[in-house]
């Protein structure tokens, strides 16, 4: 089982090559991607985001990419070698035409150099940025992962904790259910006496009141199918596929158990038991809506 809620950082690369991923996600119905990469790396969209459906099936997943050391760019120098042996060459000239005496020294060529060497940006490697880019969500979405599965444990580990709450109390509810066959025994007598002394009453309507009195009162069923429900739920625990949809439909299914139990419950101590289990089923509600 895993969470829908983690974390995951990654960097790859190393000098000016330098790529940050971090991928967030949170609890959704369904699998939302979002993803934000460099302008200049917009068309690697479609891939990552195919790559990513591939490993989450929900959550609402956050990618953001970016390059660290933005500032710092790759340059090189570039020497004009003819545009620097012009410049001697007229030097010399004009030396031999003034009679200028001296020699050439460092000092002169340092002032030549500073003229004939330009700086120029060297060009990226998209073909590497991209590499660099992908390693990066890649390892960023696995971390996520980890997360999501440590999360994940916590919450299979809650799960079961509730699921043998309202295991416990479901025992409470059919022990209640059949100690109170002798106090519907006793109310249908009554009902059936204050029916017979009706002297015009038809036999059709007395069946009808039994049938009545009889369905309101069973709850057998409701809690064979709670019980089964319940059983069900412990088995999606044990998947290891995600879950999270198929326990929402379960738990909408026990939910409705309950409520039909607390709207047959005409006995106080049943009641009280049903409140208890509702009150479980919303907090396995509030716990399922975390699991992916």
């Amino acid at each position: 089982m895993k969470s829908m809620t983690g974390f995951g950082l990654a960097t790859v690369g190393a000098g000016l090559e330098r790529w940050t991923a971090e991928a967030r996600s949170v609890n959704s119905r369904f699998l939302e991607l979002k993803l934000v990469l460099p302008r200049e790396h917009q068309d690697l969209e479609h891939d990552l985001r195919e790559g990513l459906q591939a490993k989450l099936s929900r959550g609402r997943v956050d990618v953001a990419v970016r390059r660290e050391g933005t500032a710092a760019v790759a340059r090189r120098a570039e020497i004009d070698l003819e545009g620097a042996a012009a410049r001697l060459g007229a030097w010399r000239r004009l030396q031999r035409e003034l009679k200028v005496p001296g020699e050439i020294d460092l000092a002169f060529l340092r002032e030549i150099a500073a003229d004939a060497v330009r700086s120029t940006e060297v060009p990226r490697d998209r073909k590497a940025e991209r590499a660099l880019i992908s390693r990066a969500v890649a390892a960023s979405v696995a971390a996520l992962e980890k997360d999501r599965a440590r999360e994940g444990r916590h919450l299979s580990a809650e799960l079961r904790r509730l699921l043998g709450e309202l295991g416990r109390l479901h025992g409470n509810c059919v022990q209640l259910a059949a100690g109170m066959r002798g106090t519907f025994t006793a109310r249908l007598e009554k009902r059936l006496a204050t029916l017979l002394a009706d002297a015009g009453l038809e036999a059709s309507r007395l069946v009808t009141e039994v049938a009545l009195l009889v369905e309101r009162s069973d709850i057998a069923e409701e809690l064979a199918r709670l019980d089964a429900h319940i059983e069900a739920f412990r088995a999606l625990l044990r998947e290891r596929e995600p879950v999270g949809k198929r326990i929402e439909f379960l738990l909408q299914e026990i939910h409705r158990e309950v409520n039909t139990i607390g709207s047959k419950a005409n006995h106080l101590p049943l009641t009280q038991a049903v409140l208890e289990a509702k009150a479980v089923v919303e907090k396995l509600r509030e716990q399922a809506a975390n699991v992916e």
